[in-house]
């Protein structure tokens, strides 16, 4: 088996949908017993180690508050963001509140926070 390079091995993550990468991250650290879940940082005297963290977040969560009156067109865009099925993203969308997408970038969090609030539904990002 050729060994693949980082950036190979990245090439083929790009391709993957937010539920095969799950799937993956968790037969990883199943298989490693390992866990991938970021360290969290211990906060020194006086707590300025915590408040430089927060500062410096790159990960955020998507929460859908709720649908609102164009619930169709709110789960055309779950499924546009998540590459969900029809029936998982009306469960989404069903469920509020709840995440739609979680750990993304500010950048992709922000897409997906305008995209779902021109549907027509409220959204948070944490």
């Amino acid at each position: 088996m050729a060994k693949l390079s980082t950036e190979e091995l990245l090439e083929q993550f790009a391709g993957l949908t937010l539920v095969e990468l799950s799937e993956f991250v968790k037969a990883f650290e199943e298989k490693f017993e390992v866990t991938a879940a970021a360290p969290v940082a211990v906060a020194g005297a006086g707590g300025g180690a915590a408040a430089e963290e927060v500062e410096e977040k790159d990960s955020f969560d998507v929460i859908l508050e709720a649908a609102g009156d164009k619930k169709i067109q709110v789960i055309k865009v779950v499924r546009e963001l998540t590459s969900l099925g029809l029936g998982e993203a009306k469960a989404v969308v069903d469920g509020a509140p709840k995440a739609v997408l979680e750990g993304a970038n500010k950048e992709a969090a922000d897409k997906a926070k305008e995209a779902l609030e021109a549907a027509g539904a409220t959204v948070t990002v944490k």
